[in-house]
Formats: structure tokens, sequence, C-alpha cells
């Protein structure tokens, strides 16, 4: 009786577990039918939890969070994260933190210490308390004993908080500095953080010393000390400075927060040389060709009353001036005459900014007309059309010149080779101010200009290759004198500025475009010859394009 009541018993909890998994596995397939996956690089499932378990699965958002964007990632969540566990390790008081990607401790520091601090930063170790050798310890810290002095008044103790973080080949902490594919990288992927928790660090009267080993540098690059603006989410070297040595570099800075190297590309005295000799081998013979294209204009002038009356060759050299002037300043600019003052070289800048805009301005609007001549043929007349293009190639850049100049950006800008020797030094923009003033006015107007132009240029190709076919009615090959034309015209709208967009490649893409967009004005006058001389004729047998006076934006003056 006792062995059939205890296995009625068994069986009937047998039958309770089977029914509780079938419940559990129901209930398990219904959840995953709803819920979506979580992912992790979106930066709030881990939000301020700091486990191994959640660091590791953090972590590898380092690696998925790449250049071809296959997973959604929050970048500034993530990078957040890594920001705050310094401050939760001060925090919770923790001890070390020993991980593939992550070394980390926290030690007690007396705030009445006698002297200077130096930890190890070597990234197979979890940082520790070192001695003064710089040779048994190439990656160190050293924390000046005024830090700590600076806080006796309100502790006699502090917690510091050091981590070594390798953030990886992704996108984490890379910011826009290095974002523009020209080979600029965190040097070794390697993340200093130096931390009080929540006590604010800053404007050291003696700063800190963090140095990092490294092999000789790649040729053309250059070490930047910088740390983490977190509140601009890119790099800055504002408060730092860099020593470089053989194989080592010592980042000194004011405050306390994540620091690392950037490797950039930088331009060695040499090559600087040699690409100053080539501009301005190329740049003189332009200058003389501009000068022929002026005479041509005015003995055509003399010559054709007609001429006069037309707008095409106006613009023509209205652009031939305006890359003559920028020509003959870039000579004056990079020549080896006695060192200019202050305000002598801020008008050089200015000047030179402002014949470079011009020329930018007037190959857009050799664009324009030529989207007026051969896309929008009818109904585009403009009363004093030259005048109105004149105010804009002239009048625009000046406002520009005047608003930066205005703001003080212009001044001496020097190019540095990989030991932070100059290698060239310019009246253009001030160093302080050449990333926001540069990219902004320089870069920014060329990328709206070219892109204007190669919409236009690409127009009129297809209209040149494809309009005989349409007359003819037969399929044809490509006419030499179609790509004579398209090449004639990409003189005129700046195709040998596009090059520049080529440079970060490597160097020798930086040699090709100097040479070609040195001789821009030889381009530009064998162009004018071909279309304006000898007789008129020779206008419409090379190209439907050159006589102004088959289109409607004649002056009329």
């Amino acid at each position: 009786m006792a062995l059939w009541v205890f296995g009625q018993s068994a069986s009937h909890s047998n039958s309770v577990r089977s029914l509780e998994r079938l419940r559990r596995r129901g209930m398990e397939n219904s959840r995953s039918q709803t819920e979506k996956p979580r992912n992790v690089c979106l930066g709030s499932i881990n939000e301020g939890q700091y486990e191994s378990f959640h660091l590791g699965s953090t972590a590898e958002c380092f690696t998925k969070c790449t250049q071809s964007g296959n997973e959604p990632c929050n970048l500034e969540n993530l990078q957040r994260y890594w920001l705050d566990f310094e401050y939760h390790l001060v925090k919770s008081h923790s001890n070390t933190v020993n991980m593939s990607f992550l070394k980390a401790a926290v030690q007690n520091v007396s705030t009445s210490i006698s002297e200077d601090l130096f930890f190890s930063l070597t990234s197979s170790q979890v940082p520790g308390q070192v001695t003064e050798d710089e040779h048994a310890y190439p990656d160190r810290v050293r924390l000046p004993r005024s830090l700590f002095e600076s806080l006796q008044s309100n502790r006699s103790e502090v917690l510091l908080a050091i981590t070594i973080l390798d953030v990886g080949p992704g996108n984490l902490f890379k910011g826009p500095q290095l974002s523009r594919k020209d080979g600029s990288h965190v040097l070794n992927n390697r993340l200093v953080g130096l931390s009080l928790g929540s006590i604010p660090v800053s404007r050291l009267a003696e700063p800190l010393e963090i140095t990092f080993s490294h092999q000789h540098l790649p040729p053309n690059m250059a070490l930047n000390c910088v740390f983490w603006d977190a509140t601009k989410g890119d790099w800055s070297s504002t408060g730092c400075s860099t020593e470089l040595r053989a194989k080592r570099t010592v980042c000194r800075c004011d405050h306390l927060t994540f620091f690392a190297l950037l490797l950039k590309p930088i331009l060695d005295q040499d090559t600087v040389k040699s690409l100053i000799r080539i501009s301005q081998a190329g740049c003189g013979a332009s200058m003389i060709f501009l000068a022929f294209t002026i005479v041509l204009y005015a003995a055509l002038r003399f010559y054709r009353l007609r001429f006069k009356s037309e707008d095409a060759p106006k613009i023509h050299v209205a652009l031939s001036v305006s890359l003559f002037l920028l020509n003959l300043t870039f000579f004056v600019n990079v020549g080896q005459g006695p060192e200019p003052r202050d305000a002598a070289c801020r008008a050089r800048g200015g000047i030179f900014h402002y014949f470079l805009l011009c020329t930018f301005t007037w190959m857009g609007l050799e664009a324009f007309h030529l989207y007026l001549l051969v896309i929008k043929v009818f109904n585009t007349y403009f009363g004093h059309y030259f005048l109105k293009l004149s105010l804009v190639g002239w009048g625009l850049p000046a406002l520009i010149v005047f608003g930066t100049g205005s703001a003080g950006s212009y001044g001496r800008y020097a190019i540095r080779d990989q030991r932070n020797v100059t290698t060239l030094e310019l009246c253009w923009f001030r160093e302080k101010t050449a990333d926001s003033a540069l990219y902004t006015t320089v870069h920014g107007y060329f990328l709206v200009t070219f892109l204007f132009s190669a919409v236009v240029l690409g127009l009129v190709a297809w209209k040149i290759f494809t309009l005989p076919r349409a007359t003819t009615g037969r399929e044809q090959g490509p006419s030499w004198k179609g790509f004579l034309t398209v090449l004639g015209l990409s003189s005129l709208v700046g195709v040998t500025w596009w090059l520049a967009i080529l440079t970060p490649l490597g160097l020798s893409t930086i040699y090709v475009f100097s040479l070609f967009n040195s001789l821009q004005g030889v381009f530009i006058f064998c162009w004018f010859a071909t279309l304006y001389f000898p007789s008129r004729s020779a206008v419409t047998s090379s190209s439907g394009t050159g006589r102004a006076d088959q289109v409607h934006t004649t002056s009329h003056e």
C-alpha cells in the first residue's frame, strides 16, 4: 500500500513538473515572438552597470560599431558609458579590473604627499605605482604632488582611478577629426583615463605627464597629445602640449580626463620643398598664359566691335584675372622674404583668401553661364547680366573675407613634420582658428561650387554626346571634338581643383594635384585661343557653346 501511494505521489509530481515545463516553454516562445532583440550597442541596456558581464558585452561594440554601419550604434551613449566608468570605480571603491580590453586600478592617495607619484601604463598589466625610473617603465604617468596639495583644505585623502582602455578599430572615440579617411587614428587604439571621481581637476599649476612609448613613426605622420572633450564629442589639444622623443612621446596636460595620442599625416620638409617647386613652376607658367589670355581679349575687343557685347569671353577673362592674382599672392606667400609683422601677415592671409574665393566663385559662375547656354536655352534674358555676375564674383568673397577677418581668423599658419619641426609657415588662418574657419569658408565653399559645377558639366557632356545621335537618328560613336570640348570646359569650371578630393589617398595624388592644378591657366589660354582666335568660324566648328551672341543672356547695357 505504501509503495502504491508513493508511486501515485511520484507520478503526480512528475506530471506537475511536466506541465510546468510546458507552460514555461510556451511563455518563452510567446515572449520571443513579441520582444525585439536587445541591442547593447545602442548604449541604454547596460547603462550604469559595470559588472564584468556588462563590461564585456559593451566592449563588443568596439568592433561592431565600424564604418560599414551594419550594426546600429549610439556612439554618444557608448562613449558616455566608458567616461562614467571611472566615476563608478571611485564611487564603489573598487580595487582593480583586469580584462583583455580594460585595465583599471583605484588607489588611496594622501593629499599631504611629499613627492610626485608615478604609475605604470603598460597595456598588459593593471596600473600600479612605480619608481621614477623611465627606462624600466617607458609607459607611465607622473602626477605632481601639487595636484594633491591643492585639495588639502577639503580632505586628507582622495581616491585616484587610472584606466587603460583599448577601443579597437571601430568608430568609438574617433570623432570628426578621425573621420576624414586620411590615415589618422588613435595610436594603438589606446586611451588612458585619470579621475578623482566627482572632484573636478583643471588648470593645474603644474601639468601632469603621460609618457607613451612607440616605435619609429611612419613617414609624413605626426603625433599629437589630445584629450576627449565630451562637450564636443571630439578630440581636443587645448591645455595639452606634446614633446616628441626618439621612441616615446610625453604629453603634458593641465586637467584630468581620458587622453590619447593621435597619429595624423603631415608633410616632411623635403616633400614640402618639392611640392613648392612644382607649384611655383606651374603657377609661373599659368601666370604667363593667363596674361596672354587677357592681352588676346583686349586685342579682340579692339579689332572686333561686336566682341565687346559678348558675355562669355568677359567671364573667361574675369576668371583669368582672379586666377592670375591668386597665383601672384601664392608666390608672395611662399616666398623666402623677411618674416612679415603680424598686421602685414593678417593682411596677406586675407588677400590670399579673397582671391582664392574669387577663383572658386568665377568657376561656379562659368558653370552657371554654361547651364544657361546649353541646358536652359530659352527665356534666360537678364538685364546687365555681366554686371550682376561681377557683383557676385568679386563682392561675395569680399563679404566672406570681411567677416572672417573681423573674427580675427587670419595670421600665421605652420605646417610641421613628425618631429614637430616647422617645414612651412604661411600667412593664412591662425592655427587656433584653422579648423572652424578653414573648413567653413574654404572647404565648404569649394564643396558647394564643386557639386554645382560637376552636375552642370555632366549635363553638358550628356548633351554633347547624345545630341548628334538624336539629330541624325542613328547610333554614332563619341566624337573626338566632343571630348576636346568637354576637356576645354573642364578647365573653366575647375576640374583640376577637384583632384584635391583624391589627396588623402597618398603622397602621389598630392603631387598630381599640385602639378595639374597649377597649370590651370595654361589650359584656360588654350581653350580661349581655340574659341576666339584666329577667326570666329572656329567657334562653331570646335564648340557649340562658344558663341555668346546666340544666348539670351547678353547684357544690353
